[in-house]
């Protein structure tokens, strides 16, 4: 299992606009974003009957997973079912495509088609829902800016506008209610294979913002 870093820091908006403009002339735009450079993200997030991934982040245990179902701009086309791995400031991201009939099943309880499936994630899911009685809790919607930059395979991330559907879990819903979270935050994410060149280390510097484990799944389950 490949791990790659990743830390977290907390802006406010005049961070994040200041900080997006230098990171423009720094390094490219991710490919999939759209003609203002940002996608958004809507995530329906799954936890057992104890919230053990909930109590885990919030207790700070170094290692953890999370399943999530992931879908971009509200494409039914562009849905992932993603299985998040972290070790203290490590992470490992599984994925694979759902079509939209499969992500209703999921929603629906129906999951025996999983058990079968020649996707080692999707059994793995199936054994998790089954045994460990996983379930979908909350979504969580955002707005995301993604930049790139080849050396160190470098991924910077400034994501805001971060909404909770509340107890709500219907994640095919373009019409889903949801509410800010609060704050005008933003969250800056940083993520590199082996090395963050200077270049990169230095441009995301920004003055009083220290490193933050802040989740955005733990932020939505206050509301529920």
């Amino acid at each position: 299992m490949d791990f790659r870093h990743e830390y977290k820091h907390i802006l406010n908006y005049g961070d994040c606009f200041l900080l997006r403009n230098r990171l423009r002339h720094l390094m490219s735009p991710d490919p999939h974003a759209g003609p203002d450079g940002s996608y958004q993200i809507r995530s329906l997030y799954f936890d057992d009957w104890c919230d053990r991934a909930l109590r885990e982040k919030l207790y700070g245990v170094s290692r953890r997973e999370k399943f999530r179902i992931r879908l971009y701009n509200q494409d039914p086309s562009l849905i992932r079912l993603e299985k998040k791995s972290k070790l203290s400031n490590l992470t490992h991201k599984e994925s694979v495509p759902l079509t939209e009939s499969q992500a209703e099943a999921i929603l629906a309880g129906d999951w025996g088609w999983m058990k079968d499936s020649q996707q080692p994630l999707l059994v793995e899911f199936y054994a998790k829902v089954t045994g460990h009685l996983l379930r979908p809790k909350t979504v969580v919607d955002y707005i995301r800016g993604p930049f790139v930059f080849a050396p160190g395979n470098v991924r910077v991330t400034l994501d805001h506008h971060i909404r909770t559907g509340m107890l709500a879990t219907n994640f095919l819903d373009s019409h889903l209610i949801t509410i800010d979270v609060g704050g005008p935050i933003c969250i800056l994410e940083v993520k590199y294979d082996h090395f963050l060149p200077d270049l990169i280390r230095d441009a995301v510097q920004m003055d009083y913002r220290q490193v933050n484990a802040f989740s955005k799944y733990a932020a939505c389950r206050l509301y529920g």
